[in-house]
C-alpha cells in the first residue's frame, strides 16, 4: 500500500513539475529498490513489507537531520534548506508521529507485556515496540526511555 502511495506521488510530482518532490521521491524509490534487493531470497521475490519501508523512511530522515546539522555548522544554508525540504517530503509518507507522553505510555506497556525487569530485557522490549509502532515512534527516544525505566 505504501509502495503504491509512493508511485502515485511520483506521478503527481511529474504532472505538477515539482522538481523538489520529484527528486526526493526518486531517492526514496531508489532506496526502496535497494532494500528490496537486499531482502530478496529464492523463495520470496516480493518487495519488503510496509513496516520495513517505514523504518527505511525514518532512517532517511535521520540521515538528513544529521546532514542539516553539519551543513548549518559549515554555513551552507542552501544545502541545509535542500535537506529540510527532502525531510518534509519524506514525512508525508509517515504516519502521525507519537508525542513524548505517548512514547512513555507505549514503553511502560511494552515493559509490562514483556515482563522486563532489567536492562538485559531491553532487546525484547525494543523489538516489541518496533513491531507495533514502526514509523510512528522515534526509537532513539524510546530506547532512552526503556533504559531509564529498566535501570530504575
Amino acid at each position: 500500500m505504501l509502495r503504491d502511495k509512493l508511485n502515485d506521488a511520483l506521478k503527481d510530482a511529474m504532472r505538477a513539475r515539482d522538481t523538489v518532490a520529484l527528486s526526493a521521491i526518486r531517492l526514496i524509490l531508489a532506496k526502496l529498490k535497494e532494500v528490496d534487493i537486499a531482502a530478496r531470497t529464492e523463495s520470496n521475490r516480493e518487495g519488503v513489507a510496509d513496516d520495513r519501508i517505514l523504518s527505511m523512511l525514518q532512517g532517511m530522515i535521520k540521515q538528513r537531520n544529521e546532514s542539516v546539522v553539519l551543513y548549518e555548522k559549515g554555513n551552507r544554508t542552501d544545502l541545509a534548506d535542500k535537506e529540510k525540504a527532502e525531510i518534509a517530503i519524506i514525512e508525508r509518507f509517515l504516519p502521525q508521529q507519537m508525542d513524548d507522553a505517548a512514547v512513555d505510555t507505549a514503553v511502560r506497556e511494552a515493559i509490562a507485556a514483556a515482563g522486563a525487569t532489567s536492562v538485559k530485557d531491553m532487546g525484547g522490549v525494543m523489538a516489541a515496540l518496533k513491531g507495533k509502532y514502526a514509523g510512528q515512534m522515534d526509537f532513539a527516544k524510546a530506547s532512552a526511555a526503556v533504559k531509564k525505566a529498566l535501570t530504575g
